[in-house]
């Protein structure tokens, strides 16, 4: 039965699923893989399915925030997914954090309104400890500038305080921001699936976030390296995964 908002059925989907925001990244991620084919574009539910060095690889977008993110992953999940990679754009929260570096996330914080639906925000989200360690192994062959720690999830780029709550969560060694990994982590641990975070950094810590994120939509040059290095870490710590597992 296909599901309802991705309109994919099991026959669709593979056990390993990049996740990208962007229903366009599907397209730039897809041009490395072999034999690929759209499946489905819904709203913002964009799938298409291929090889990568032999390894079948799901690419579905979920679009922007943590409620799409959750109807994608569990509509994946009923298609049997097993393991999810997202491939996202953040913000930085530490200085430290340049244009197009990696950001590999271990946890988030639960700013976010989706994962209070599922379970009270004392529950933690924390990435799978050996996808995202395969993730580390893999960026270290790879030799790709990245940055690993706790980031946080949130529901808005536009509120009043906005610089207080990035000034807070710099103090406490938060490294960076996006919208969907504190879902996404949270509903893999409930659903006893793998789920890890790789964000390619758009945004300096105390930059402009309208800037930041035209300049990446202009594929200004870091940023656009920094999407395709997530893309290729991605899809080389899945066939890792599937070789030596």
């Amino acid at each position: 039965m296909k599901q309802p908002h991705i309109l994919c059925d099991a026959n669709d989907v593979g056990k390993y699923v990049i996740l990208p925001g962007d229903p366009q990244r599907v397209v730039r991620a897809a041009a490395y893989l072999e034999d690929c084919q759209e499946v489905a574009f819904n709203r913002e539910f964009r799938t298409i399915k291929g090889y990568y060095k032999g390894v079948a690889v799901t690419i579905t977008s979920t679009g922007i925030g943590g409620p799409s993110t959750a109807i994608a992953v569990e509509e994946l999940i009923d298609c049997g997914a097993k393991y999810f990679i997202r491939i996202g754009s953040g913000g930085a929260i530490q200085w430290n954090i340049e244009i197009g570096d990696l950001i590999i996330a271990t946890a988030a914080v639960r700013e976010d309104g989706a994962s209070k639906m599922y379970v009270l925000e004392n529950y933690p989200a924390v990435a799978d400890i050996q996808l995202t360690y395969r993730i580390l192994e893999t960026c270290s062959r790879l030799k790709y500038k990245n940055h690993c720690g706790i980031i946080r999830s949130h529901d808005s780029f536009y509120i009043d305080n906005e610089e207080e709550i990035m000034a807070f969560w710099n103090s406490k060694k938060v490294i960076a921001s996006d919208m969907e990994t504190a879902t996404l982590f949270t509903l893999a641990q409930l659903r006893g699936v793998h789920a890890a975070s790789i964000l390619n950094n758009v945004v300096k810590y105390e930059g402009n976030v309208k800037d930041g994120i035209n300049d990446y939509v202009e594929n200004e040059a870091a940023a656009a390296e920094g999407e395709k290095r997530e893309i290729l870490l991605a899809l080389e710590t899945i066939y890792s995964l599937h070789h030596n597992s």
